[in-house]
């Protein structure tokens, strides 16, 4: 006797790792959209046809940033202060130094309850041997995001793209994986899709965040391969 014919309800067919949702209408915001990491994600996803707000502790500063990227070519892109960058956005990345980080979103809690936050921070030090990874008191960047913001939907991704082809108006794909994780699975299938929209990326889910630690110091690691082969270097998952 079958399942069926026993009366148990059969299970249904395995969800498409890759159907993703269409995300093309999100408005993105980007805290710390003035420095590189942030204005380069600005910058992509503003040309991949994206509404974007850029934010800074300072709302002029943002403008000024937003004026410059309307100027390259990626057009639907405006600057706002941080908080209403995070009170008028759908999706808010995190792209602040990690000295600022922990001040930056307590202050932003409010402004952040019920938004999906997106944590691309690299918690490192440098000292005269290179780069290296320090370790929060939470365990990563994204632990620290998700214990201040209880009321928002925080997931880790974006870490691992380098700032210079974000930036270059030249560079048409960035060929890269993009390592995501969170806790709810429309959450991280959101960024997955998100990354998507800029040529030559994929999302690719890598975990829960309990996983970020790994993931953020990674980060080390690509910038001694960058400063070795003098190269801009990203990550590729193979065989998924």
């Amino acid at each position: 006797m079958t399942s069926t014919d026993s009366g148990s309800t059969p299970k249904p067919p395995a969800r498409d790792p890759w159907d993703l949702p269409d995300v093309t209408g999100l408005v993105v915001g980007v805290l710390g959209g003035t420095g590189d990491q942030g204005r380069g994600l600005a910058y992509r996803l503003a040309r991949a046809g994206q509404k974007v707000i850029i934010g800074s502790r300072v709302a002029e500063r943002a403008e000024s940033a937003a004026a410059g990227l309307v100027d390259l070519g990626a057009e639907g892109i405006e600057g706002a202060d941080n908080a209403a960058c995070a009170r008028r956005s759908d999706v808010v990345i995190v792209a602040v130094p990690w000295e600022g980080h922990a001040k930056t979103l307590a202050s932003l809690k409010d402004d952040l309850a019920g938004k999906l936050v997106i944590d691309c921070v690299n918690p490192l030090g440098f000292d005269k041997k290179g780069a290296y990874a320090l370790t929060p008191e939470e365990g990563s960047a994204a632990e620290q995001a998700a214990a201040l913001l209880p009321e928002s939907r925080v997931t880790a991704a974006f870490h691992h793209l380098s700032a210079v082809l974000l930036q270059d108006p030249s560079v048409e794909r960035i060929d890269t994986d993009v390592m995501v994780l969170g806790e709810v699975r429309a959450d991280t299938d959101l960024v997955q899709a998100l990354a998507a929209r800029i040529p030559g990326m994929r999302g690719v889910f890598a975990g829960r965040l309990r996983n970020a630690h790994q993931v953020e110091s990674l980060v080390a690691n690509l910038i001694s391969v960058n400063r070795r082969y003098k190269a801009h270097a990203g990550l590729r998952v193979t065989d998924v």
